[in-house]
């Protein structure tokens, strides 16, 4: 299955699948009845105090990935995603404008892991 990435001003397409928002903060100028949006897994955003210190200082970015992964250590919905990405295409839903530092790219790796270590235990058993 096909795990995707994509800003929610980008326009929907039938090959995202389903559209999970990873954000913690609903996107500015977005009504919900228009958004295309599944699922809202809240979950795996970043904790306000981190993503208020990041503030999307590029300078912060290796901080930030750091410190985003250990909040999300152990969280169940990572697995979650991965799970429901193994079964279907989904697109992990973000919203701030650079498309290379934020927290849907250390998700999707995490996320990717995650679906490789479920593809290895369901081959070995």
């Amino acid at each position: 299955m096909l795990l995707g990435i994509k800003r929610i001003y980008d326009k929907a397409a039938i090959t995202d699948g389903k559209r999970i928002l990873v954000d913690g903060l609903w996107p500015r100028g977005v009504k919900k009845s228009t958004a295309n949006i599944d699922e809202w897994v809240k979950e795996v955003a970043p904790s306000k105090e981190l993503r208020m210190w990041f503030s999307h200082n590029i300078a912060r970015w290796k901080g930030f990935k750091k410190r985003y992964m250990s909040e999300l250590k152990g969280n169940r919905k990572v697995e979650y995603l991965a799970e429901m990405a193994t079964t279907s295409d989904i697109t992990l839903i973000y919203s701030t404008k650079d498309e290379r530092h934020n927290n849907a790219v250390v998700l999707y790796g995490l996320v990717k892991a995650s679906m490789k270590a479920i593809a290895k235990q369901q081959n070995s058993g």
